[in-house]
């Protein structure tokens, strides 16, 4: 099991786009008639030159003087199809910009659906500003280069190749002298590619490295400032933005030498025409001369073509930038989501209080030992289980194999006889309910939080709950109510009242099994009886697993379940328990009894 989501780096540039064409299939929809258009485009950029070269040669310098009407229908000719190719060029446009558009909403959709079937152990692994960027910075590089870079590579290569075509028709010895000029910048080309694919690889990690560094510091604005830490936080800032901006010079740097490389080509191509199109006209090179409205019609020519070959270093730049962004997206979507949702042909679970097995259950993070070991436990229907342990003891692990955030390396846990693994995501969310210690509130009212329990409740429904575990009053005593803002990370209430929150979600969800991180330590007295209250009823005809941090739900609960170095080392009552001289439950016991009389609830955990 990999904790790490792929970098995708070892992907090449026409696998990435292979790919990425693959998991967004609009990019190539009607390609053959956006390909047509940029035909039709492309060949309009000829009409000026040939049309100059018709006026000089025929209109203008004829055997019987200079003709007026061959001119005129000449300039109408040559403004209808221009007409005919502006069109051209804003239809496929249009078509690159809505199906570049479509296909990367889709990339952006897949890959943030797969975010949340990662395995959490993977979600927690990578910083959350770099995991943000590659669905929303490095989407948009590949969106900017498929929208701009993406036309202005079609029309560029449709353009060069209609440039040649008439310049061979024209002189066939000044086509050879640009493409001679221009060949040191297309044979240096794959060494820029590489180097370009390594230097903005480093700059799309560096875009995540500065988004988390930037974050961190907003989200924990309070950390910062009640310890005085602006300096070191502003410290790390400017080293992510000193790295960020090395890595950006560097790439830029190639850019730079590659299109300076194009315009020395560019240079050299257009003396070359002029000298050897001197001699041609002049009858002093190999071959028959030029006319002058070929000479002419020629230099727009060589505009033409220089044109795009300079664009394309530019283009060579996005390029390696968006298959960059490109690769760390596809890495998201070649991660593995271990946690695999059986979907349709998964079981579901018939409703009431569930029975819970755990059967020879193991458990190691990547590259460690065992957190778990030989845990075999059974939990009736309707039983309320408290599970303690020290600090890494692995009770939390239980919680989280229990509510399948992470699968076990071994064994299995069984809910009503059913393995967790063949029951569908949808049958096992909607009987088996996490509230953790901080439960996370959205920036949104009162309701819409609550409502992730169940998303179509109305605010009658909301209430009722609230009414059944008796937290009624307190919806009635806030400013508005259930559509009371709480703010972002439910800040504008208190720790205690988010619990509160969590647990009326978790009302409204009505499972049927009950998982609960036990945090009451930062509330009042007056707080923590309303919870303990609330908790009271929640757990009312349901089972429920309580990962205890104070010996009072411990002594609350019907079966206790001790947890010791990743092993279940006493089971039952605590009343049975408590008299177990020399265990591990009774030491933490009689610690907490001696120090009951100045902290009545010490945490249990020392």
């Amino acid at each position: 099991m990999s904790t790490a989501l792929h970098t995708g780096e070892d992907i090449g540039a026409w696998e990435t786009i292979r790919r990425g064409v693959r998991h967004s299939p609009e990019l190539v929809e009607g390609i053959g008639r956006t390909l047509l258009l940029a035909v039709l485009a492309s060949v309009g950029q000829v009409i000026v030159p040939i049309a100059i070269q018709q006026t000089v040669d025929k209109g203008l310098r004829g055997p019987d003087g200079p003709d007026v009407t061959f001119t005129t229908w000449l300039a109408l000719a040559a403004g209808a199809a221009i007409v005919v190719t502006s069109w051209a060029s804003y239809a496929m446009t249009a078509r690159l910009f809505s199906t570049a558009e479509r296909g990367l909403a889709t990339l952006r959709v897949k890959a943030f659906r797969h975010v949340h079937d990662l395995p959490l152990l993977t979600q927690n692994t990578e910083r959350r500003g770099a995991l943000v960027s590659r669905v929303t910075s490095d989407v948009d590089q590949v969106s900017q280069f498929l929208v701009f870079g993406g036309l202005l590579f079609v029309v560029s290569v449709g353009q060069m190749l209609v440039a040649t075509l008439v310049m061979l028709f024209y002189s066939w010895q000044l086509a050879l002298v640009v493409w001679l000029c221009f060949a040191p910048l297309f044979l240096s080309l794959r060494y820029f590619q590489r180097k370009l694919a390594a230097a903005y690889g480093t700059v799309r990690r560096q875009v995540g490295v500065l988004l988390s560094a930037v974050s961190e510091p907003v989200v924990g604005a309070t950390v910062v400032k009640s310890y005085a830490i602006e300096d070191r936080t502003q410290e790390r800032i400017d080293l992510a933005i000193d790295t960020h901006k090395a890595a950006s010079t560097r790439a830029q740097g190639f850019t730079a030498f590659s299109f300076s490389l194009g315009g020395i080509s560019a240079g050299f191509a257009n003396a070359g025409v002029l000298i050897v199109g001197i001699w041609l006209g002049q009858g002093f090179a190999w071959g028959e001369g030029i006319t002058a409205g070929e000479v002419l019609a020629f230099a727009f020519l060589v505009t033409l073509f220089v044109g795009p070959v300079q664009m394309g270093t530019q283009i060579l730049t996005d390029a390696q930038n968006a298959i960059a962004g490109w690769r760390r997206v596809i890495g998201i979507l070649d991660t593995p989501a271990d946690l695999v949702d059986p979907g349709r042909d998964g079981q579901t679970l018939p409703k009431g209080a569930i029975d819970v097995r755990f059967e020879g259950v193991g458990f190691a993070y990547p590259g460690g030992s065992e957190v778990l070991s030989d845990i075999d436990l059974e939990i009736p229907a309707g039983q309320r289980v408290a599970v303690v342990g020290e600090t890494g003891s692995g009770k939390s692990t239980i919680a989280k194999l229990l509510t399948r955030l992470m699968d076990p390396s071994r064994g299995r846990v069984l809910l009503d006889g059913v393995d967790l693994r063949e029951i569908s995501e949808a049958a096992l969310r909607s009987s088996v309910v996490l509230v953790p210690q901080e439960g996370f509130l959205f920036d949104d009212t009162l309701a819409a939080n609550v409502r992730y329990g169940r998303l179509g409740a109305t605010a009658e429904e909301i209430q009722q709950a609230a009414d059944s575990i008796g937290l009624g009053d307190w919806l009635a005593g806030l400013p508005d109510g259930v559509e009371t803002r709480v703010g972002q990370r439910g800040e504008s209430l208190s720790a205690g009242e988010r619990q509160l929150v969590a647990l009326l979600r978790a009302q409204l969800a009505d499972p049927d099994l009950l998982v609960l991180d036990e945090a009451t330590s930062a509330v009042d007295p007056e707080l923590e009886t309303r919870i303990a209250r609330a908790l009271e009823s929640l757990m009312i005809g349901r089972t429920s697993v309580t990962i205890a941090h104070r010996l009072s739900t411990a002594e609350a609960a019907d079966v206790v379940v001790v947890v010791d170095r990743g092993r279940i080392v006493q089971h039952g009552p605590h009343r049975e328990l408590v008299q177990q001289a020399d265990t591990p439950y009774a030491r933490l016991h009689a610690s907490w009894v001696a120090q009951r009389g100045t902290t009545p609830d010490r945490i249990m955990e020392p």
